[in-house]
């Protein structure tokens, strides 16, 4: 008889799964297109999400400290009309939704610049170098794009909505409500105003070329009128065609900057 005691019985231990390595294929070019798994996409892409919000966060209180600067060149638009507010904390959260859109538009690149590295597994050397090299295009024309709404398109529009009606109806705008409109149709226009930065990185990713987009000339114009449309609050198509005008130059030029950036061909 054996006096072998049996062997214990081993507990249940929970164990990681094992990650696949990803999976990378060389280029003709000799750059590398990394393929991530499915998790470790969701994962950086949480990642990048975080750093764009923080970006926000962080531009947003830096933008505070001279929020009250932006709100009286803003408020400066109004001319003779009174501003009032019927809450006391509505200037207060006038005042934050300033710096908010402001955080916005200062972040810009850097929201830009993380949707680059989320792609750039993907992306060959040259294409990535076309993404670095678009990012101070980026600020320029935005900037651009909310000095022209700001000179051009707002005076004419805020004349016009504050002014319509009869005599005796007398506008008088809360400082919330007119200070929201004003941000964000000046985020709308800037945005309008990437277009031929983003031209040029589709002619860069080989996705636009100058004969598609010729092609497509028609109905880019006609979807510029379209935006202005949106974008534009007042139904006065003098204001829409002052927007939809500069967006179509601007889709000439994207097509000027398809022809310097269009990918050649990979040799065979």
């Amino acid at each position: 008889m054996s006096t072998d005691a049996p062997p214990a019985k081993k507990g249940f231990k929970w164990r990681r799964p094992r990650q696949s390595p990803p999976t990378v294929h060389i280029r003709p070019d000799g750059s590398r297109d990394v393929e991530l798994p499915l998790r470790e996409h969701l994962l950086e892409f949480r990642n990048r999400l975080i750093k764009a919000a923080a970006s926000i966060f962080l531009m947003t209180a830096l933008s505070f400290t001279f929020a009250k600067e932006e709100v009286r060149i803003l408020t400066e638009l109004a001319r003779d009309y009174e501003i009032i507010a019927l809450k006391p904390t509505e200037v207060f959260i006038a005042h934050l939704n300033v710096a908010f859109m402001t955080g916005i538009a200062l972040s810009m690149p850097l929201l830009v610049y993380q949707l680059f590295r989320f792609m750039a597994p993907g992306l060959t050397h040259n294409e990535k170098r076309a993404v670095l090299f678009a990012l101070p295009g980026i600020t320029l024309f935005f900037l651009i794009g909310v000095l022209f709404c700001y000179f051009v398109v707002l005076p004419s529009a805020l004349d016009f909505l504050l002014s319509f009606g009869e005599p005796l109806i007398t506008s008088t705008p809360t400082v919330s409500e007119y200070l929201s409109f004003v941000t964000q149709f000046l985020l709308a226009v800037g945005l309008a105003f990437e277009t031929p930065i983003i031209v040029l990185l589709l002619s860069r990713l080989g996705v636009a070329t100058p004969l598609r987009l010729r092609r497509f000339r028609k109905w880019a114009y006609i979807l510029s009128f379209v935006i202005a449309a949106i974008i534009t609050p007042t139904p006065d198509p003098v204001n829409q065609i002052i927007v939809a005008v500069p967006i179509i130059l601007l889709y000439e030029i994207g097509i000027l900057f398809s022809r310097i950036g269009i990918r050649k061909p990979t040799p065979a």
